[in-house]
């Protein structure tokens, strides 16, 4: 009996060790699930870049104007508001030409701005004017179900 249950175990213990291999290494990756979930759209905008600086932004540079915290390191985004009026909404993803990963809308831009995006670089001021100001294409993603 005792032998039954030592195989009874490592039998067990098997199954459960393969079906974390099946579920952690299935063909497509997070990032190709997550894109799969969203109809993507393209457009040209103007792009250009900011930083969370009072001098830049207001007396409370780390909130944006949808009332997000803006910390370095995270892919942000802010919208001019005729893209707002657009469908380029609170939380959608974007792709940018040139930049890797997806960025989310966070923030909206001054009324005065049209067909333009500002992306978030934390405090690093140089790679901001680095970017500069460039005429880019988008992907933004509406989700499927909507």
């Amino acid at each position: 009996m005792l032998l039954f249950n030592k195989i009874l175990k490592l039998v067990v213990l098997r199954i459960l060790m393969c079906l974390v291999l099946l579920f952690s290494f299935n063909c497509k990756n997070h990032n190709e699930l997550f894109e799969e979930t969203y109809l993507w759209n393209s457009m040209t905008v103007t792009a250009t870049a900011y930083n969370s600086l009072a001098y830049q932004t207001d007396s409370n540079p780390h909130i944006t104007a949808f009332g997000d915290s803006l910390k370095p390191g995270l892919k942000y985004i802010a919208v001019s508001r005729d893209l707002l009026r657009k469908g380029l909404k609170h939380n959608i993803p974007v792709k940018i030409e040139g930049l890797e990963g997806i960025y989310f809308i966070k923030d909206k831009m001054h009324a005065r701005w049209k067909n333009r995006i500002d992306i978030y670089m934390g405090i690093d001021v140089k790679a901001a004017k680095n970017w500069g100001r460039r005429r880019v294409c988008i992907d933004y993603g509406i989700l499927k179900n909507d």
